[in-house]
């Protein structure tokens, strides 16, 4: 059954077409003005009004027939091989066609392709372009063991023509072809495969070769795709089998369709199969030749046989102009003697010619060692319409139970709206099944969601797809090339990052840094790859970012965790007091101030069996404990942690001697198993936040005080002596209403802290730079004492040897 690709009955169709092109186009048009050489097989051709020229010569043709059509050298009258302007038209002459009944549900299923099996319909021109594919492979694996099939020697290529005043589109090949049975095997049957039927006979007999493999079609489907844009399909084959051309002519919706031999010496094709598209009148854009060569250039650019497409081109030339009566008789009274030049003007003539459209070859099928770096950097610029160079490039194969070809790219800047780390489809990666393009548009499939801006594409033969070819089926094999591919991007990630220049990779942190922080939270599989390609600030490199390599490398020799501090900014980390003990021993802390960076730490847990520590929350353990210290201080302190936790009531959950502060007076940190005061901020920002959902999960708050500190030792002092004196409870609000501010929390009652502050200083500074003299007099003439004098009396000390001097 080597009549129909694995694309069906459809690839015949295309291949017969694109040969019968194909010696077209190695014809010299002619130069006639008042013919086209243009010409739908079943009717008269539209005049062109100017010169028509063609680039195109070969010695295959000798001349057009005087109906312009041209004639094959040898004498064997051929239909041009560019045709297609007009509707078809009867002749009576013609033998009468045989009408065929589809199978049984056929024409429901038909139904089914057209309007629910493919979601794009400009794939049809991708299936029916693999369809002539496999027909030109088919031929030249079989032209192996049978020369005869290539007796009549005509080029192995695929030709299209668009004709857009009538809505005309015709596919040409020169493949194998297929008989009459064939038409009715294959064009008569849904779902039936020639190509697979033709692989299996070669299994089968044990004949099977390299060049199988390259046989594009896999499903019987394929050419019914015709019918998404079209109202009527004609398909006209020759098999160098058979001495006879036949005709396939079905409509859409139709539940029949006919066969006819072709009679018609102008129409007849030296080998291979041609179809004929009467587009729909809502799908007549797509014969215009520039959306045809748009197609062709993104869904089969890579295919291994020329693709010509019938173009429209031009170039200038000068022509003379006629001059006007009045001026060549003013120019010959200036003086006859000086020869005057003739005047000409620039015009632009236009021609129609075959065009290659697929002259980019599939650069990922050469070996790796023969591609250069500049070529690397043109495809992947060409390929992903980039104007940069990459950051970095990967090409391998992979063999085994999986076997596909890929090329991966780090781009070297965030494309504007191209790559969103919102959005669950990606479209970085262009997938191939055998050099024909089938998507670039996954739900996660080939590649996670956090690696998007990785550019690549993927080639493989067998890779399970559903019957339209445009989604990925869950299986072991995508699986498989997911983990593959996967693992490839982030050794050429790891490249760049080990690289001698920094710049490189901190170029690359910069774009896209966020998205390998959230690949910590979406792919716990990969930490143990994420993990050393992350960087951070920190409290000993605050200007230069630091990897967690480096950080473990500089840790001390009796330190066991990676310290953090997550805030809203650099200049936050810095200065929160939740550093001062850890800054006094030289411990380094991490700053993590992307609003990412907290749970993504959080998710990876540990590193290098180094477990990640935040700082502010409790329990802290520096491994400098001193149980005996600890005591001492517990049993000095332990009254006036008690007094000030009854004051403040519910509004920490214990109060405590700390051992991380050494110049704040107190520091408020939260639990072990809640949220920090980032978090915190960050959650209640979030504009569909459930305030329920944040009062469960915000932490249990924890007062630390620094006993070393001279408040809260007055403090301690007041607990035992006047626990219940005014001034103490405004001070103790205050110190709780400071610490929530400087641990990172927004203050419950902000007004409330504005007047407290306001009172203190009112204190602080009332009359502090007034002068004494205005202070000791009344408002009437009476000595008033001051209180502030008094004070500055009081702080008057003598000398001590002043009773000496006495």
């Amino acid at each position: 059954m080597y009549g129909l690709s694995r694309r069906s009955a459809s690839s015949i169709a295309r291949k017969a077409g694109a040969r019968y092109r194909a010696a077209a186009s190695a014809s010299a048009v002619s130069s006639s003005p008042s013919t086209d050489p243009i010409r739908t097989c079943d009717s008269e051709a539209p005049q062109i009004p100017t010169r028509q020229f063609s680039a195109l010569t070969g010695p295959k043709w000798d001349y057009f027939s005087s109906a312009g059509h041209l004639k094959f050298g040898k004498g064997v009258g051929l239909g041009l091989r560019h045709e297609g302007t007009a509707a078809a038209t009867t002749d009576p002459s013609e033998p009468p066609a045989e009408k065929y009944e589809y199978q049984a549900e056929v024409s429901r299923l038909m139904d089914l392709i057209v309007h629910s099996l493919y979601s794009n319909k400009e794939v049809f021109l991708r299936e029916l372009i693999s369809n002539a594919s496999d027909a030109l492979d088919k031929l030249r694996f079989l032209s192996v063991t049978d020369a005869q099939l290539l007796k009549e020697a005509v080029d192995l290529d695929i030709r299209i023509q668009a004709d857009k005043e009538n809505g005309i589109v015709t596919i040409t090949d020169t493949g194998i072809g297929m008989t009459k049975q064939e038409l009715v095997d294959c064009l008569g049957t849904i779902a039936q495969s020639g190509t697979a039927k033709f692989l299996k006979a070669l299994k089968d007999s044990q004949e099977a070769g390299a060049d199988s493999s390259n046989l594009i079609g896999q499903f019987g489907v394929g050419f019914y795709s015709a019918f998404l844009v079209s109202d009527r399909v004609v398909v006209s084959t020759k098999s160098p089998k058979s001495d006879k051309q036949y005709v396939w002519e079905g409509e859409a919706n139709a539940g029949s369709y006919t066969i006819r031999e072709e009679t018609d010496p102008d129409k007849l094709l030296p080998r291979g199969t041609r179809i004929t598209l009467y587009l729909k009148h809502d799908d007549k854009d797509f014969a215009h030749p520039e959306r045809i060569q748009k197609l062709v250039k993104n869904y089969s650019q890579f295919v291994s046989f020329p693709i010509h497409t019938w173009q429209e081109k031009g170039f200038t030339k000068e022509i003379e102009v006629d001059e006007d009566p009045t001026e060549a008789k003013k120019d010959g009274e200036e003086g006859s003697s000086v020869e005057k030049k003739k005047k000409t003007k620039k015009v632009i003539e236009k021609y129609w010619d075959w065009e290659l459209a697929n002259e980019t070859q599939p650069i990922w099928l050469r070996n790796p060692k023969d591609v250069s770096t500049e070529e690397y950097n043109e495809f992947y610029k060409k390929t992903f319409n980039e104007y940069l160079d990459p950051l970095a490039s990967s090409h391998f194969n992979t063999e085994g139970e999986v076997e596909f070809r890929s090329i991966l790219f780090v781009p070297a800047t965030a494309s504007d709206g191209k790559e969103d780390i919102s959005n669950p489809k990606t479209k970085n990666i262009r997938l191939y099944v055998k050099r024909i393009f089938i998507s670039d548009d996954f739900d996660g499939e080939l590649f996670p969601r956090y690696l998007s801006f990785v550019r690549g594409v993927v080639d493989s033969n067998d890779l399970p797809l559903n019957v339209s070819r445009e989604i990925l089926q869950e299986s072991r094999i995508v699986h498989i090339m997911r983990k593959r591919l996967v693992r490839k991007a982030f050794d050429m990630i790891l490249g760049i990052s080990l690289s001698e220049n920094r710049d490189g990779y901190d170029r690359f942190w910069e774009n896209f840094g966020k998205y390998l922080k959230l690949g910590c939270i979406d792919d716990h599989s990969n930490h143990k790859r994420i993990a050393p390609l992350l960087r951070f600030f920190s409290s000993q490199s605050d200007k230069e970012l630091i990897s967690l390599d480096e950080y473990v490398d500089n840790m001390k020799p009796e330190q066991k965790d990676i310290f953090y501090i997550a805030a809203d900014s650099l200049t936050s980390a810095s200065n929160t007091p939740f550093l001062e003990k850890l800054v006094q021993k030289d411990i380094e802390v991490l700053f993590l101030i992307d609003p990412i960076d907290e749970v993504a730490v959080a998710n990876l847990k540990s590193y290098k069996e180094k477990n990640f520590v935040d700082i502010s929350k409790e329990d802290l353990d520096l491994g400098d404990k001193d149980e005996e210290k600890e005591q001492e201080m517990k049993q000095e302190f332990g009254q006036t942690c008690d007094w000030i936790k009854k004051k403040l009531g519910e509004k920490v959950a214990s109060v405590q001697i700390s051992n991380r502060l050494s110049t704040s007076p107190c520091v408020l940190v939260t639990g072990k198993f809640g949220w920090s005061a980032n978090m915190e901020r960050l959650m209640k920002a979030q504009t569909l936040g459930d305030p329920s959902t944040l009062e469960f999960m915000r932490g249990r708050r924890v007062l630390e005080i620094n006993p070393e500190h001279p408040i809260i030792k007055d403090l301690s002092v007041a607990s035992k002596t006047c626990p219940d004196n005014p001034d103490a409870e405004r001070a103790i609000d205050l110190l709780y209403d400071t610490a929530l501010v400087s641990s990172g929390f927004p203050p419950e009652k902000p007004s409330e802290l504005g007047s407290k502050i306001y009172e203190m200083m009112g204190m602080a500074i009332s009359g502090k730079w007034t002068s004494p003299t205005s202070d000791m007099k009344g408002t009437a003439g009476d000595a008033v004492p001051d209180r502030h004098a008094e004070a500055f009396e009081a702080e008057v000390v003598e000398p001590e040897n002043a009773g000496a001097q006495k």
